[in-house]
């Protein structure tokens, strides 16, 4: 499988049990836009539909500004 499916496989794997919460590191991390676009498009839908819970860790600017809430760390704390 290329990097793309194997993101996309472990984004199923980690969704198949409808699970309250979804911890998730840079899920569509190192993807093209469209594939990262689509990534966020489900993980909005699933959060607005289903009340599911995805708390993102990213480094991107886009991945933040599709999430309904920020959190920032420095140097291990909150901030």
């Amino acid at each position: 499988l290329s990097g793309a499916q194997r993101q996309w496989v472990s984004l199923a794997r980690a969704l198949v049990n409808d699970p309250a919460i979804v911890w998730a590191d840079e899920p569509p991390g190192n993807l093209e836009s469209e594939n990262e676009r689509l990534i966020m498009d489900l993980l909005t839908q699933l959060n607005k539909d289903n009340n599911q819970t995805f708390v993102i860790v990213t480094h991107s600017d886009y991945v933040g500004g599709r999430t309904n809430r920020i959190i920032q760390m420095k140097d291990g704390e909150v901030v």
